[in-house]
C-alpha cells in the first residue's frame, strides 16, 4: 500500500469514522473511500488538500511520511503543536464522541484526536469540553458546551456546585454534587430542573470529575412582542383592576 493510501486510512480509523463518515467530510462516495484504503485508486490532490485541512497537515506529510509511525506520526506532531501553541487547548468532547470517551478517556492518543479550542479567560487549569444533551439541567439548555476543570479527588468537591461526571455506569452526566460528611462512600446527584429525582452514586464507579467553569449555548432567536397583543394585555390588565375597585367599594 502506497504511503498516501495508508495515510488516509489511519487518519480515518484515528478519528473513529466510518468510510461513510469519512467520505462526507470529502465530499466523495463512500466507495471512493474505500477504493483508496484498497489501493485501487491513488488519492486525487483535490481530495488530499480537503484531508490537509481537516487534520492540519500538509501534503509533503501524507504523500511522504508514515503518519502512523509512533515516534515522528501525526500524533506526536499533533501534541507538539499543542505544546507550543501558547494558551492550554481545551479538548471538546461531542456527544457523538462520549461512548468513545468512556473507553478511551485515559488514551492519551485518543484525547489527542479530539478537537480543541481555547479561551483566553481560562488559564492555568486542566479543562475538558462536554457537549450535554437533556433538559434535566434547565435553564441550561441542551446542546450546551460545559467547560469544566479536573478535580483530582472527590474530597475536593464543592457541595452543591455543577460537575460533568464520568463513570462506570451512569456515562457521562452533568449534575450538581451533594456529599453527606457521614456516608463518605456515596455521592448525591441533584438536577437543576425540578421534574427529575436526585439519585445516589457509589464513589468508587466515578472515573473522572469536571467543575464547571463556563457554559457555551447557542443563541436562540427570539419572537419579539407584537404591539397589538400588549395593547390587549394591558387593556385586560386595565379592566381587572377596575372590576376589582368595584368590588371593593
Amino acid at each position: 500500500m502506497s504511503i498516501a493510501n495508508k495515510n488516509l486510512k489511519y487518519l480515518r480509523k484515528q478519528r473513529g469514522w466510518t468510510q461513510e463518515e469519512f467520505a462526507q467530510r470529502l465530499h466523495i462516495k463512500r466507495s471512493l473511500v474505500g477504493a483508496y484504503e484498497e489501493e485501487r485508486a491513488d488519492p486525487r490532490i483535490d481530495v488530499l488538500e480537503i484531508v490537509c485541512d481537516i487534520f492540519k497537515l500538509t501534503l509533503d506529510d501524507i504523500l511522504r511520511k508514515d503518519l502512523s509511525d509512533s515516534k515522528g506520526g501525526y500524533l506526536a506532531k499533533r501534541r507538539a503543536m499543542k505544546m507550543s501553541s501558547g494558551p492550554a487547548e481545551i479538548t471538546f468532547v461531542p456527544v457523538k464522541a462520549a461512548a468513545g470517551y468512556l473507553a478511551g478517556y485515559a488514551d492519551q492518543d485518543f484525547i489527542d484526536e479530539l478537537n480543541t479550542f481555547t479561551l483566553p479567560m481560562l488559564s492555568g487549569g486542566d479543562y475538558r469540553a462536554f457537549e450535554i444533551i437533556g433538559d434535566s439541567m434547565l435553564p441550561t439548555p441542551s446542546g450546551s458546551i460545559i467547560v469544566g476543570e479536573k478535580i483530582e479527588k472527590i474530597d475536593d468537591v464543592k457541595n452543591s456546585a455543577p460537575y460533568i461526571v464520568v463513570s462506570k455506569n451512569e456515562g457521562i452526566v452533568y449534575k450538581r454534587i451533594v456529599k453527606n460528611n457521614r456516608v463518605k462512600n456515596k455521592l448525591t446527584m441533584m438536577s437543576d430542573n425540578p421534574a427529575f429525582h436526585p439519585y445516589t452514586m457509589n464513589a468508587e464507579d466515578v472515573l473522572e470529575m469536571w467543575q464547571a467553569q463556563m457554559i457555551i449555548s447557542k443563541v436562540k432567536s427570539q419572537d419579539r412582542w407584537d404591539m397589538q397583543q400588549l395593547s390587549n394585555i394591558v387593556t385586560e390588565l386595565q379592566q381587572q383592576v377596575n372590576s376589582l375597585k368595584k368590588k371593593v367599594n
